[in-house]
């Protein structure tokens, strides 16, 4: 009976201990007003121009006193934020893992890792893939976010892996928004279409108060960086004219890559 008793006693303070426990590991997550994923397309349709630019205006970006000053102005003053490539759907690296971003120094240090990184290019578009590794990003982050956004730039449709609108439904439903940043610097051509702003309005971006900033001309791309993580940062209100918000209703085909893919081969 003492012994039976005893290990009663045991048990039970283990259980005390575990239940004791639980609070004080949750607490060991940062808190942070914003989990951002910056994803990255380096397909071969980006050539080394254009990617070198990409890299230069998010580094630009991180430097900026504007978004600085935007992260001091949320409501714990701190952000995180980590940035990864991706092409085809076997293809997502994690250039910079995430870093807690709260003042100038760490925002210069992650905007010097950027920079620094080499250029590389790969084979296929897979947005899909893209997606799903940055919520996968998301979820091992080790921060405790008010928001999650993943920040998706590219210069073409999906074209490999699942299909975007699965990727990105499932996002949605895990409270992640998805903006998009894309990119049309060239006239169409073969595997592109004509309307990616669209492409990427309709099947792309989606959560709170989602956005696109389409870039068009060249000297508008670090800008137009810029802009989006100041507006992702800050949680603003973007300007109708440089912001085209998400529709309700569907005005392209979300297979369009896919489908120029299979037509490429079948010929």
């Amino acid at each position: 009976m003492v012994r039976s008793g005893f290990i009663r006693l045991a048990a039970g303070l283990a259980c005390l201990w575990a239940l004791l426990a639980l609070p004080a590991q949750a607490q060991t997550e940062t808190e942070v007003d914003l989990a951002l994923v910056v994803a990255v397309d380096i397909s071969f349709s980006m050539d080394t121009d254009e990617q070198a630019l990409q890299r230069e205006g998010f580094a630009q970006a991180f430097r900026s006193k504007l978004v600085h000053d935007a992260i001091r102005g949320g409501m714990l003053g701190k952000i995180a934020v980590t940035y990864m490539e991706w092409a085809g759907s076997p293809d997502q690296k994690v250039i910079v893992p995430w870093t807690v971003l709260d003042n100038s120094e760490s925002l210069m240090a992650f905007a010097d890792k950027i920079a620094s990184t080499p250029l590389r290019r790969a084979q296929r578009t897979s947005i899909s893939s893209a997606i799903d590794f940055s919520v996968k990003l998301l979820e091992e982050s080790g921060v405790s976010a008010t928001r999650r956004v993943i920040d998706v730039s590219g210069d073409g449709p999906n074209n490999q892996g699942r299909l975007v609108l699965e990727a990105r439904d499932a996002a949605l439903a895990k409270d992640i928004t998805i903006n998009g940043l894309p990119i049309m610097l060239r006239q169409p051509g073969y595997l592109d279409i004509p309307d990616l702003d669209i492409y990427y309005k309709d099947c792309v971006i989606g959560g709170q108060g989602a956005f696109t900033v389409p870039v068009r001309e060249r000297d508008q791309f670090i800008e137009a960086i810029k802009t989006k993580i100041l507006l992702e940062v800050a949680n603003l209100t973007p300007r109708p004219s440089l912001i085209n918000r998400i529709q309700t209703t569907p005005r392209t085909n979300c297979m369009a890559g896919e489908m120029q893919w299979r037509d490429r081969w079948s010929n």
